[in-house]
């Protein structure tokens, strides 16, 4: 059984992100999509909130697991016993730092590999940053989280205006 943990902050988590969790799903027997509390960031959600909103959206993956994680991601794929690390690449320059960080967890865990996938040409563009910033400023982000995501940004957008 091929055990795969796709690693991220999901502040919030945009359809970009829930096509590499179907794809991924698809090719791998389990996904863990990992969610890392990181303190160095100032997010919009709270990590529980990240957390509960993944599990909302990906609800209908049958092998589809959410986890938190703190510290390095090398660490947590032992600690999951996973095998490959998932990163989806949207353009050149995310191919650049994602190779860095996949040659160094490689030479801290030879045994974990990671696998890119290209992001779908209709998500190329989008991040959670993109969704953060048009909620302020009052933008539609229909279009780029499910309805039940788009719902919980306006609301916390809401409240800090």
């Amino acid at each position: 059984m091929t055990t795969a943990i796709y690693p991220g902050s999901f502040d919030p988590i945009t359809y970009g992100h829930l096509d590499i969790i179907k794809r991924s799903s698809e090719v791998f027997d389990k996904v863990i999509v990992g969610v890392l509390k990181n303190q160095t960031k100032n997010p919009l959600f709270e990590f529980e909130e990240r957390v509960e909103m993944i599990r909302e959206v990906t609800k209908d993956y049958s092998n589809v697991e959410i986890a938190s994680y703190h510290g390095l991601l090398v660490d947590f794929t032992k600690e999951m016993n996973a095998d490959v690390i998932v990163r989806g690449i949207r353009a050149v320059s995310d191919f650049e730092y994602e190779l860095m960080m996949a040659q160094t967890n490689k030479q801290l865990n030879p045994n974990i590999e990671t696998m890119f996938f290209a992001t779908s040409s209709r998500y190329s563009f989008l991040s959670s940053s993109t969704v953060r910033e048009l909620a302020y400023f009052d933008g539609d982000i229909t279009q780029f989280v499910p309805e039940y995501v788009s719902e919980k940004v306006y609301e916390k957008v809401k409240k800090m205006k």
